[in-house]
């Protein structure tokens, strides 16, 4: 079945989205609000990581060799500076689009299967992800202009 194909790449980018949002609260620590927003949004990760347990036990978790090229990358090592903010900012937000476009596709499984517990998942799932994409694009707005004209 591809759901559990879905469900072993969601696992994963969550547990990356979730480290990837302490990296940058810890490596950005002097940004007062990505500092405590970062550790925030990643314990929701970590929820939401735990919000998929009991679907990967009914459906199992597989990572197959042609979806390993979907896998979700992590932040690695952060910059420094303006523009190195601006990066790292810009990895969070193509990570956690991963991550939601991720949501959706387990969600349309989730209503073809009439799985009430997955429909939940997904719809509790779906606000957040969607809310830290925005705040992750009016944060890199309002970086932008002393990264790149300053």
């Amino acid at each position: 079945m591809g759901l559990a194909v879905y469900l072993g790449m969601l696992h994963a980018a969550e547990q990356t989205l979730a480290e990837s949002w302490r990296l940058v609260a810890d490596g950005h620590a002097a940004e007062a609000d990505l500092h405590h927003l970062g550790h925030q949004l990643g314990g929701r990760a970590d929820a939401r990581v735990d919000m998929l347990a009991p679907l990967t036990e009914r459906y199992g978790e597989r990572y197959d060799d042609e979806p390993e090229r979907l896998e979700a990358q992590g932040l690695g090592a952060l910059r420094s500076g303006p523009v190195g903010l601006l990066r790292d900012l810009q990895d969070l937000y193509l990570l956690a689009s991963f991550v939601a476009i991720t949501w959706d596709l387990v969600g349309q499984a989730a209503q073809a299967t009439r799985d009430r517990e997955a429909i939940d998942a997904v719809a509790h799932a779906q606000p957040q992800v969607r809310n830290q994409i925005a705040f992750l694009r009016t944060r890199m707005e309002q970086a932008a202009p002393q990264a790149l004209a300053g």
